[in-house]
């Protein structure tokens, strides 16, 4: 089902080809577009101090279990192991499993939405759109930005959850007190 859904997605590249440079550029270049968002947000008000330390802790969980399981599981991205793969980036031949790409995005962009940022939404859709480009560009199969994605996801609802409970996140920042900030 892995490799099927994945020539299903990667296939649609050869089919669209006008489609490919936005895939490479939302596959490569938006994590670029995270880092200056957390930079920017870095800078703001305290509050939004304590929702990029909180997205920075649930990225080095989740790496750390990522990195775990690699030890117990291994595949290479499919353009070594496939024949006829769309490829459309340079990448070197190692483990994808799972995508460090979208293990950064969700961790992070998870973290903004959970703090009711009123664009919140719009970081964990860009998130969805590399998770989707990261197959369409041929380096993951969709294993791969999935384990990323939700390892991602389930870390930065856990140490949000955490924080609040131990109280250094107010109460009036969340998702459920939606939308008060960008």
């Amino acid at each position: 089902m892995n490799i099927s859904l994945f020539r299903a997605i990667n296939d649609l590249g050869k089919e669209y080809t006008y489609l490919n440079p936005i895939f490479i550029a939302i596959g490569e270049y938006m994590i670029y577009v995270l880092a200056l968002g957390v930079i920017i947000y870095l800078f703001s008000h305290n509050q939004n101090k304590m929702m990029v330390l909180c997205g920075v802790i649930s990225l080095i969980i989740a790496e750390i279990v990522a990195k775990t399981m690699g030890l117990f599981y291994s595949n290479l991205p499919p353009f070594a192991e496939l024949a006829d793969v769309n490829k459309l980036i340079e990448k070197s031949v190692g483990n994808s499993f799972p995508s460090d790409h979208t293990i950064i995005l969700f961790s992070i962009t998870v973290s903004f939405y959970l703090f009711g940022k009123r664009l919140g939404w719009l970081w964990v859709l860009s998130a969805c759109l590399v998770a989707f480009s990261r197959v369409w560009i041929g380096v993951h199969y969709p294993a791969d930005v999935i384990v990323g994605a939700l390892l991602g996801i389930l870390s930065a609802i856990t140490v949000y959850g955490i924080a609040k409970k131990i109280g250094v996140i107010k109460s009036e920042s969340s998702v459920l007190q939606h939308h008060k900030s960008i």
